[in-house]
């Protein structure tokens, strides 16, 4: 390591910028190299800060976007100008709808060039304005602790989400000398005693309450917390589209996750509640069961809705308490609340326990095909460590997962609720990146795959043994499985042929496999962990098992019956 310039004397844009990184406690970096930010990319030699080199920048953004998710300190990611920018964008997106922290930093064009329309120039403020939680560009080197001190704040408050920082070429080689900022601290906000004791007495009151789980800004400590509150009120607990590690599946109290194809019961349970207690998510659309789930603005149950974000409060649903708390503040205060005279839902509570026990077990379930998912899903549960974290993309394939694995620890699970395709391979990449000790296994579909499947090289490149599980039917599933729906036997768009995955693996320098039935899925597994390699399983499953559920032939004769 070289020496680092001091605060005291002139600096170069890039070493001020990488000098605030380093105060603000970034340890990593995901990027992909552009000679717009040749001076930030030098300035990092001389300091402690890994660098993760990634083959798109979509799969940088992402691997920033899980870093965010599990520690809930912004992840870093740096691409060049125009088309880096732009492939950056799937990233940024899936951090503003699942409200992840994040700060991007993007190459720009020299000051005085701007409004020509030169090579690679785009107006980041206007591109990404809607996009991120802020967009922004530095002009003069002097203003750079300033502006990345709000950066940090803002990824990180009330509601989370992504910051967007432009980086003129020549301002980053200009000399200032500025101070570092202070290390950031996320604003906090804590619920009133009032809006508590309204919590307490609309419990009280209650016969068939419910809570669920969502959003960020949760932390080990504070899902602990609600899962001891929840244990000692035997109160019924759902979470909500894919944050299913807010809450321990085998806690007596869990009731399962609301999400695509949710369990009947438990959206019965949740449409006859006349009490629910949400907290720290949103409700948006996946969740809410297209908006049909409560009524707006006014839902039917009493709802006490609790968010980081005092904007999204009252944004969809009229709660009948709002309460503007981080889920840490408001899970530290649970500890106070009484514990009511009568809970007449206990009964029901471990009723559904049961029902999620069941509906998550995959041992009956049976689709066509010498591979059952139903059988690998019981090999992992089975043998995968309590802290597995596991990752995935989007695709009918990933009902398997979210369905039947028991998520019981914090900081195990990433998946995008913003449904985007390819983000299973650079989070599982990103995960392993942060903690190479935890056991990382990425489900994806075969068109999910191939999204971001570059990143496999990354993988082998840093040494990372992930395990990738490539569900292949052929197609892109759930396209397919719509178009069934609504216009049966029309197959168009949606067919795919694959590579030998298990070639692409050998080819990158991992250790690949072929599984095509259910006996072959243990062993295979096995060696693949001890290959101590980055792995690939191509698990090639009948096209007909388009859900767990159904077949294509059903889905297609019950839509042409219907009409």
């Amino acid at each position: 390591m070289t020496h680092t310039p001091s605060p005291n004397s002139p600096r170069t844009g890039g070493q001020i910028l990488v000098g605030q990184l380093v105060a603000h406690g970034v340890k990593h970096v995901f990027c992909v190299p552009g000679e717009s930010f040749l001076a930030v990319l030098d300035a990092l030699v001389d300091v402690d800060i890994e660098v993760t080199v990634c083959r798109q920048e979509g799969g940088a953004a992402m691997m920033a976007d899980a870093h965010g998710k599990l520690t809930g300190e912004p992840g870093i990611c740096m691409v060049t100008r125009g088309p880096g920018a732009s492939n950056a964008l799937a990233g940024i997106h899936i951090a503003k709808q699942d409200s992840s922290p994040l700060i991007v930093f993007v190459g720009q064009i020299e000051r005085g060039m701007r409004d020509r329309e030169a090579f690679q120039e785009m107006d980041y403020r206007a591109i990404f304005g809607q996009a991120a939680k802020w967009a922004t560009e530095i002009d003069d080197p002097a203003r750079i602790p300033e502006i990345l001190s709000r950066a940090f704040h803002v990824a990180t408050s009330g509601r989370p989400g992504p910051v967007v920082i432009a980086l003129p070429e020549d301002m980053l080689v200009e000399l200032a000398t500025v101070p570092d900022a202070p290390r950031y601290t996320p604003v906090d906000c804590g619920p009133t005693a009032a809006q508590m004791a309204g919590l307490a007495e609309r419990l009280a009151q209650a016969k068939a309450p419910v809570a669920i789980l969502g959003g960020t800004r949760w932390d080990e400590t504070s899902v602990r917390e609600f899962a001891a509150f929840a244990e000692r009120l035997q109160l019924p607990v759902a979470v909500s589209f894919r944050r299913q590690m807010l809450f321990p599946a085998d806690h007596p109290c869990f009731i399962g996750d609301v999400g695509i194809g949710l369990n009947p019961a438990l959206l019965k349970r949740i449409a006859e509640a006349d009490l629910v207690l949400l907290a720290g998510g949103r409700m948006s659309e996946m969740p809410s069961q297209s908006y049909t789930l409560f009524d707006i603005p006014v839902p039917k149950q009493s709802l006490v809705h609790v968010h980081a974000d005092s904007g999204e409060l009252g944004r969809v649903y009229s709660p009948a308490l709002a309460i503007n708390a981080t889920p840490t503040a408001f899970a530290a205060a649970l500890a106070s609340l009484p514990t009511p005279a009568s809970r007449p839902w206990a009964q029901a509570t471990a009723a559904m326990h049961q029902a999620y026990l069941a509906w998550s077990d995959p041992a009956p379930i049976r689709t066509p095909g010498a591979l059952q998912m139903g059988g690998v899903m019981q090999y992992l549960e089975a043998n995968l460590p309590p802290d597995a974290i596991m990752t995935n993309g989007a695709g009918n394939f990933a009902t398997w997962l979210h369905r039947f694995h028991r998520f019981t620890r914090y900081a195990t699970q990433l998946a995008p609720t913003s449904g985007s395709m390819g983000y299973g391979l650079p989070a599982a990449v990103g995960a392993k990146r942060l903690w190479p000790e935890r056991t990382v296994v990425c489900f994806a579909g075969d068109g999910c795959f191939m999204m971001h499947g570059q990143e496999f090289a990354t993988a082998v490149q840093y040494d990372l043994p992930i395990i990738v599980l490539i569900i292949d039917n052929g197609m892109y599933g759930t396209i397919r499985m719509h178009q069934e729906k609504h216009y049966p036997g029309r197959i168009s768009a949606t067919q795919l042929r694959n590579p030998d995955f298990a070639a692409y693996a050998r080819a990158f320098g991992g250790h690949g496999e072929r599984v095509e039935t259910t006996e072959q899925f243990g062993p295979a597994f096995e060696r693949a962990l001890a290959s101590g390699k980055p792995a690939i399983l191509h698990c090639l499953i009948d096209p007909e098992a388009i859900t767990a559920t159904t077949t294509i032939t059903k889905l297609r004769e019950a839509a042409l019956k219907s009409r």
